[in-house]
């Protein structure tokens, strides 16, 4: 057994739930993310192409706008077109990936007291390919009717803004508990959303203020690893307006551009990542909560010893 292994399948408190997630972190941030790199390496691949494709657009357009026009041709819209076109595959591939992957992080993360093998993982996520790709459709489906029922309320001053926050945050819990009941306990798809469904509105109130907290903390991760790059990109910006060089039209300031809004990118689909690994410490503290079966094992397991 690790010797930092934390427990996951308690009754915990809503408190406790939050300082798990931190001390879940705490012990393992470094070999999830470490695991998490090498499984998105074809999403930063295409994250830089997109960075440079979106910036290099970006950039031509306003060269040409202040320009008044002088010089113009259709390749920054071109370079638009594509980039926005990869940063929709981007973000469908790497939701993909985040949802599976930690999923699949945590349900082995529990399975085996913390001995984490990524072979294990990818192999739950290859046996649960047809559930995952039955989700997406389902998932899809359930977000056309959310962008409806959106669109409706959001006529609707203030209430409307409040309802669409408060959809948000139910499919949010809905998507990452089922989820993590296909990884968890193998259940169908339909059991899943069950599962996922039955467990949100039971413990509705403690879902959406722990989806709320999570999101602020994990807001403040990705701010923090934000940081320093933008820091490092402002004061490349000033030096380089002071010394009179043209942005627009510079090759380094496309790079520079280029690589800090791929970082951008990158860590705001991590933080998904963690959203996910979020809510699946939740899960197995609803699960328990639920069936008591953990407990009921370490009792069973004394009446033997006994």
């Amino acid at each position: 057994m690790n010797e930092k292994y934390i427990e996951l399948r308690t009754r915990s408190t809503f408190g406790d739930i939050i300082n798990t997630y931190f001390l879940f972190l705490k012990h393992n941030f470094k070999a999830y993310t470490n695991l998490y790199l090498r499984y998105n390496v074809i999403s930063i691949v295409l994250t830089l192409i997109c960075s440079y494709l979106l910036v290099t657009g970006f950039m031509g357009l306003a060269s040409r706008d202040f320009r008044f026009g002088m010089g113009s041709n259709v390749s920054s819209d071109n370079y638009l077109i594509a980039g926005a076109i990869i940063l929709v595959l981007v973000v469908f591939i790497t939701s993909l990936i985040n949802y599976s992957f930690s999923s699949a992080y945590v349900a082995d993360y529990v399975n085996n007291e913390g001995a984490i093998k990524s072979k294990r993982i990818w192999n739950s996520i290859t046996g649960n390919i047809v559930s995952i790709i039955l989700f997406i459709v389902i998932g899809i489906l359930i977000y056309i009717a959310y962008g409806i029922i959106s669109f409706i309320i959001a006529f609707i001053p203030l209430l409307g803004f409040l309802g669409r926050l408060g959809l948000n945050a139910i499919l949010t819990a809905v998507f990452g508990i089922t989820f993590m009941s296909i990884f968890s306990t193998k259940k169908s798809i339909g059991e899943a959303f069950s599962e996922g469904f039955d467990f949100t509105f039971s413990k509705f109130w403690r879902i959406i203020l722990y989806g709320i907290v999570i999101g602020i903390l994990n807001f403040v991760i990705s701010g923090l690893l934000v940081l320093i790059p933008s820091v490092l990109m402002g004061i490349g910006t000033y030096f380089s307006v002071d010394s009179g060089i043209d942005i627009q039209t510079s090759t380094t300031a496309t790079l520079f551009f280029t690589l800090w809004f791929a970082v951008v990118l990158l860590v705001f689909i991590f933080t998904q990542g963690l959203t996910q690994l979020s809510y699946g410490i939740l899960y197995y503290n609803l699960y328990e909560m639920k069936y008591n079966t953990f407990l009921q094992e370490k009792i069973d397991q004394i009446g033997v010893n006994d």
